[in-house]
């Protein structure tokens, strides 16, 4: 990894089961290879004295531990999906930690999920000691919001039909659960250089890009590098698919570190 003063740290690069899928005899899942096993996708992004993590899934927890973070400034939501969000609770840590409130930031159709799928810590009514705390922050796809030292600028990308934000930092463009973008926020993203995108599978989808149309994008779109994440076990093995990748794109997987 390059020196760098914005570090990305690949956290979990898998879709909403994961890889392994419990069950499955394939041979994705019956790998031995550690890059063939993924955690549900999520980054964490610092920036000298600045880190926030970008979605908490169902690993949240165990994603927090092996990467020994600490110290964690803000959490960024994409969306609302359960393998986005399902570890919100876990943040209590951070909480005893900082002895403050964890800020997130996200839009106000997923801070309506937020508040139903963890009434218990937005309801005043019922407070009480060891409960998460957060501060709430909405945002949306027309302006730029500041964390500490990271100024993020959304973009709004579509999952089907569901809204999606990614997230444009400097030269460094994550996005994820999409399979549509309009020109304009394409517009936001142009002179990235170094994009994340969603590549679930060989196969078509009708809500994530599929590796060709991944690979059309990062063609239009030009960065000098580019990672696929939220990969299924329908992607093929992290070697195997290596081998059809042009020079500047490679597989995520959990655990990469990259320096922009």
């Amino acid at each position: 990894m390059k020196e760098s003063n914005l570090v990305i740290d690949f956290l979990g690069t898998g879709t909403s089961q994961g890889v392994p899928v419990i069950g499955c005899q394939c041979d994705v899942c019956l790998s031995v290879n550690p890059k063939d096993k993924r955690l549900r996708t999520s980054i964490a992004i610092r920036k000298n004295d600045t880190q926030i993590v970008v979605d908490t899934g169902p690993d949240f927890r165990q994603q927090m531990l092996r990467a020994k973070i600490g110290k964690l400034d803000a959490l960024l939501y994409t969306h609302e999906h359960k393998d986005h969000i399902a570890g919100m609770d876990d943040i209590r840590s951070y909480n005893y930690l900082s002895q403050k409130a964890m800020p997130i930031y996200c839009t106000a159709q997923v801070l309506k999920s937020l508040e139903r799928e963890y009434h218990y810590v937005f309801d005043e009514k019922l407070a009480y000691p060891g409960i998460p705390k957060v501060t709430t922050n909405i945002i949306s796809k027309d302006e730029s919001f500041k964390v500490g030292d990271i100024k993020v600028d959304p973009i709004e990308v579509m999952h089907l039909k569901l809204p999606v934000l990614g997230f444009r930092i400097d030269n460094f463009t994550y996005i994820t659960d999409a399979n549509f973008i309009s020109e304009r926020e394409k517009e936001k993203i142009k002179g990235t250089e170094v994009l994340v995108l969603n590549a679930l599978r060989q196969e078509k989808h009708i809500s994530h890009f599929n590796l060709n149309e991944a690979l059309d994008l990062i063609n239009e779109i030009k960065p000098k590098k580019a990672y696929l994440t939220h990969l299924s076990h329908l992607m093929g093995t992290h070697e195997e698919v290596s081998k059809l990748l042009p020079g500047n794109v490679e597989l995520a997987f959990d655990g990469l570190k990259i320096g922009v």
